[in-house]
């Protein structure tokens, strides 16, 4: 079965795994510190918190920004359920903002239309996660110049875009956005095994997100409520969580920071020979904005279904049958059972159906070989019926 998505590990990232077994550190040591800085520079944040997970870094950026009950969250109906869900964590309410159908992302057009009518009902979000789906960012100028408008706070749910650029910038920066978290599962661009980032330029949420992610809990006696008891003292002074990274992880991921940009080329250079080699099939390929340049986590496909003889789920389901080990990337998270109990039709976002009904995520990593995305190709027309 050839996988829509792999890790590539390396000797030097098992050398840099073994190394912290054999150090007195596997939990909390310099290493993390270390994977921070390095994430940090690379992208140019000026700070960096690494967690357990993406969705832990959403969780506690969206209460660094101050979501709570009363509250709305919006984001995209194509992503995966935990750029909403982070907003029931904190008790807040979750709408969403139709997709682009080009860029697959949030539609501008669409964002402003909804912004104007919440204003004129009193019910404007607090907080806005736009999701760099496959990796291009959102145009995050725009979605920026909306939001300061509004006064709604952004986080960039950018789990599939490390290493792309926006305006020629590499996405992370947060010079657009409040904060960004990242994702470094096993079929993201780089990998910690688990583990995420969130990633901000001011030092409160910086702070705020240090603590939270860490049970609520301080050893900085300018945070305390009395002088320390003596140098083994701490307080907690919030209600936090134990999302750590650990030193394994983040040894892991610094090791393969290293080859981000090369990974990155690389899969630029598959989508573009997919490119050619789909050209002449009835399919939508991926659009790029010209904005943009995209991590390209994921290479998704549309088909043309009005141009064929054979159903979405057949083809589908053919491609898995031939060993390509393709996806869906994603069902529209307002049509799962526990967001329909909030009142939400699927009818309620027609480009995210539309999408939902076409999408097709074929095989993208840095290790797929010509011969392989051949036979990917080959699968396809196959079960195109061509």
């Amino acid at each position: 079965m050839i996988p829509y998505g792999k890790q590539d590990i390396q000797q030097s990232d098992i050398d840099a795994v073994v190394e912290v077994l054999t150090s007195d550190f596997l939990t909390q040591g310099p290493k993390v510190p270390a994977f921070e800085s390095a994430v940090a520079d690379k992208v140019g944040a000026g700070h960096a918190l690494a967690v357990n997970s993406a969705t832990s870094a959403l969780h506690i950026a969206c209460l660094a920004l101050g979501l709570r009950e009363g509250d709305w969250l919006w984001t995209t109906p194509i992503t995966f359920v935990a750029s909403a869900n982070c907003g029931l964590y904190c008790g807040a309410q979750v709408d969403f903002v139709d997709i682009d159908p080009k860029t697959y992302n949030i539609s501008v057009s669409g964002l402003k239309e909804k912004l104007e009518q919440a204003n004129s009902e009193n019910r404007l979000p607090k907080v806005l996660v736009v999701v760099h789906l496959c990796g291009q960012p959102c145009e995050m100028q725009e979605i920026k110049a909306l939001a300061d408008e509004y006064g709604v706070k952004i986080i960039e749910d950018a789990s599939h875009a490390i290493g792309g650029k926006y305006k020629n910038n590499y996405i992370g920066n947060s010079c657009y956005s409040d904060i960004t978290v990242f994702s470094f599962h096993p079929v993201k661009i780089i990998t910690s095994a688990e583990g995420g980032m969130a990633l901000t330029n001011s030092d409160k949420l910086a702070w705020r997100m240090s603590l939270l992610r860490s049970h609520g809990i301080t050893r900085d006696p300018s945070q305390m409520t009395q002088d320390p008891d003596g140098p083994w003292y701490y307080q907690q002074v919030d209600l936090g969580f134990n999302y750590r990274m650990t030193e394994l992880q983040a040894a892991l991921g610094l090791s393969q920071l290293e080859r981000l940009d090369e990974y990155v080329t690389k899969r630029h250079a598959l989508a573009k020979r997919y490119d050619e080699l789909l050209k002449d099939l009835p399919i939508t390929r991926p659009y790029q904005h010209v904005d943009s340049y995209s991590g390209l986590h994921l290479y998704v496909i549309r088909l043309k279904r009005n141009e064929l003889s054979v159903s979405h789920g057949e083809v589908f389901e053919s491609l898995r049958a031939q060993g390509i080990g393709v996806n869906l990337h994603y069902i529209p998270v307002h049509t799962q059972p526990y967001y329909r109990q909030f009142g939400f039709k699927a009818e309620d976002f027609p480009e995210a159906i539309s999408y939902y009904q076409e999408a097709i995520s074929l095989p993208m990593y840095p290790t797929l070989s010509k011969g392989e995305q051949n036979e990917v190709v080959e699968s396809l027309r196959k079960a195109l019926r061509l």
